[in-house]
């Protein structure tokens, strides 16, 4: 898979860029030993287009993220490497950037499930936390999932599951989303409340 040439940061990609994002990859912000490992569906052609998580303007990553309290103010897309600093990193089920989650097979998430574990086991962040109920059900192949800490781990590292930040999601509100990402913040941080 290639990367298309990028945009710049303040610049919206143009039809071509996302065109030619489609089925690119972008890299994980991830270290070893974080804090929460946060887990997207997979790439948007934004993302794809812009090499930066939740880069789309209407996904609410970003301000659900900072309202939650787990940064100090809302970061940009751009500005991803600072989770770092916070114990905080991004990966995604399916690698390949699509115009929709559901462009990608089933086949597809469990493949991407099986990676993701071999991820999480290897870099041991605290709680992986899926962003997407139904990406979880097929690529961990748990058909009754509900949304919030699930009651297996993956070794020591807890699992949540977050509702899809996505503008597209209409079942949450930002104010609902931020509650669901509070709730994993304030399991892991309670003293912080």
């Amino acid at each position: 898979m290639q990367t298309p040439p990028r945009p710049t940061t303040a610049a919206r990609p143009t039809a071509e860029q996302l065109a030619a994002a489609r089925d690119t990859t972008i890299p994980d912000v991830s270290a070893p030993g974080l804090r929460v490992l946060f887990c997207g569906i997979n790439p948007g052609l934004w993302s794809g287009a812009t090499g930066h998580h939740f880069a789309r303007p209407g996904n609410r990553f970003w301000p659900a993220l900072h309202r939650s309290g787990f940064t100090p103010r809302q970061l940009r897309p751009d500005e991803q490497q600072e989770l770092l600093t916070l114990g905080l990193g991004i990966t995604n089920v399916a690698p390949r950037a699509t115009a929709k989650a559901d462009d990608l097979t089933a086949e597809e998430l469990r493949a991407g499930g099986a990676a993701l574990t071999e991820r999480v086991t290897r870099l041991r962040p605290r709680a992986l936390a899926v962003l997407g109920i139904g990406a979880y059900r097929t690529a961990f192949g748990r058909p009754r999932t509900t949304v919030g800490r699930q009651p297996d781990g993956l070794g020591e590292t807890e699992v949540w599951v977050l509702p899809n930040p996505s503008g597209l999601n209409a079942h949450y509100t930002l104010d609902s989303l931020a509650a669901e990402f509070r709730k994993l913040r304030e399991a892991l941080d309670p003293a912080l409340d």
